[in-house]
């Protein structure tokens, strides 16, 4: 699967989809402002693949501050048979620009 939007994302969560999100930001990126998701760092994401098995066949958007870090994630799932993972293109700072001009994104 491709890259996601920002703006395709935003339209998704607003109609209520039920989305599977997993930020791999560090702690502290992450506490300064998130989308309501999962939270793995992208270091511990090769050790935290079992605990996503139930997902594998789901599609999970993966998110981080600029698009790399997350396309890097959805890259490395893909190759562990995450066919459905996807990098939510450009980050929270595509997010920012976007959808919300008011967060910070670090």
């Amino acid at each position: 699967m491709g890259d996601i939007s920002v703006i395709e994302l935003k339209k998704r969560l607003d109609a209520g989809e039920k989305l599977i999100l997993i930020d791999v930001r560090e702690p502290f990126e992450y506490e300064a402002y998130h989308l309501e998701s999962d939270h793995i760092p992208l270091g511990d994401l090769m050790a935290k693949l079992d605990d996503l098995t139930d997902y594998k066949n789901k599609e999970i958007i993966l998110i981080c501050r600029s698009g790399n870090r997350s396309g890097s994630a959805a890259v490395y799932m893909q190759g562990f048979g995450f066919a459905k993972a996807r990098n939510m293109a450009g980050g929270m700072r595509a997010w920012q620009e976007q959808i919300d001009p008011t967060i910070s994104v670090l």
